[in-house]
């Protein structure tokens, strides 16, 4: 008879959304695992809002520079600023940021080991043996590892390896395929002014990206240049490419590149029906037109937590399914209605167009960065609502020329 290793909780992927979920189980008295592949930074633009630093404990040592505004650039190259009024969006580096949340989360009591997730089957115990293989360098072998867990919570990315093997086909997303490149800030201010390093510019542009935006994010010493799109056989690698050229930033240092598919829709189930669940990307939580994801996947991985403490105390199987609700209630109305933006707004350089128009509104700014900032739909300015409603039919309609 084997005699595994136990635990109450193994979290596979120690991204935002799992080092956040280890964190508050271990906090809570559970014995955790977190597995984490280890060698592999997500492409992102690294933005995180005043809501996000509050709620999750953020120190002010991780964010490499506050962003005051940005720029919206249109098809005809048309520039639309919107600064941030009381208040900034914080910009962190990922490659410093996830190693920072997993060393919190052993901080509080969570086993946090190097490894690659390879196979989990269930028990007649109602209990689950997860399979993985060490990427310790320090400790690797060829042998792999099975472990014990009562239950598992599956934060390993887009394409995640839990939520294939336990879940149908059917369980799928849409996937914007992002790229990135980071590179060294240049030394000298640049004389065209398209480039500000307290600003975060995104290029509505068909050239960038047919469905979605290219984006130059500033990280202090460094720059992110990025672009997604869903197209499929569009080359994002040749829309940073022919973005850094435009910007007469091809001589720049390239510090390294990154490319991983990103989800654009919540998956229509997270948990199995017994003791898995998902957060994160895997569960689909990326936020549709701005691809916003670390607010959301601590958000998911804070909830997700929530709901394993509540399965562990009572062994009910349907409090599982509460943690897609709760998310959904929270944040369900903004997703739908960035969706809609999206599939609207980014279908053509001639809607483009007109939503960077939109854009130049005060009301508009306004609500925009009121949203961002706290993460909830402003309804304290009704007026300013209606006002937008009015404008954005004239432009739908094309009586407002752009």
């Amino acid at each position: 008879m084997n005699d595994y290793e136990m635990f109450d909780v193994t979290v596979v992927g120690g991204g935002p959304a799992g080092s956040t979920a280890a964190t508050q189980l271990a906090r809570e008295g559970f014995k955790v695992l977190l597995l984490e592949r280890g060698n592999r930074i997500k492409p992102c633009g690294g933005a995180i809002p005043p809501k996000l630093i509050e709620e999750f404990a953020i120190p002010n040592s991780l964010l490499v520079t506050k962003i005051n505004s940005a720029r919206m650039i249109s098809p005809s190259n048309r520039k639309v600023d919107m600064p941030i009024n009381g208040g900034y969006v914080g910009m962190v580096d990922r490659d410093v940021f996830d190693p920072w949340l997993r060393e919190r989360a052993k901080a509080n009591g969570a086993d946090v080991r190097l490894g690659k997730f390879s196979d989990m089957s269930y028990t007649e115990d109602h209990q689950v043996l997860v399979t993985y293989k060490s990427t310790d360098p320090e400790n690797a072998s060829k042998d792999k590892i099975t472990i014990k867990s009562r239950t598992v919570i599956g934060a390993d990315g887009s394409k995640s390896a839990v939520a294939r093997k336990v879940f149908p086909k059917t369980n799928q997303t849409t996937y914007v395929g992002a790229y990135h490149e980071i590179i060294q800030t240049p030394t000298e201010s640049d004389p065209t002014d398209q480039y500000d390093a307290k600003r975060c510019d995104v290029y509505y542009q068909g050239k960038l990206s047919p469905d979605f935006y290219g984006w130059i994010f500033p990280h202090g010493k460094t720059i992110s240049i990025g672009a997604g799109s869903a197209k499929r056989g569009f080359s994002v690698r040749g829309a940073v490419s022919q973005l850094r050229k435009d910007l007469n930033l091809e001589d720049s240092k390239t510090v390294r590149c990154e490319g991983a598919p990103i989800p654009m829709k919540p998956l229509k189930r997270w948990d199995d029906g017994k003791n898995v669940l998902l957060a994160g990307d895997a569960a689909g939580v990326v936020a549709p037109a701005s691809g916003e994801g670390i607010y959301y996947a601590m958000t998911c991985g804070k909830i997700a937590a929530q709901t394993m403490v509540e399965f562990l105390e009572t062994n009910d199987t349907r409090v599982l399914a509460k943690s897609r609700k709760r998310f959904m209630k929270q944040h369900g109305k903004v997703f739908w209605v960035l969706g809609i933006m999206q599939r609207f707004w980014y279908c053509s350089d001639k809607r483009r167009e007109r939503f960077v128009s939109i854009c130049e509104d005060k009301d508009v700014q306004h609500l925009t960065w009121e949203a961002y900032m706290h993460k909830r739909l402003v309804r304290a300015k009704p007026i300013a609502h209606l006002r937008i409603f009015f404008k954005d039919l004239a432009h739908l309609l094309g009586v407002v020329r752009t």
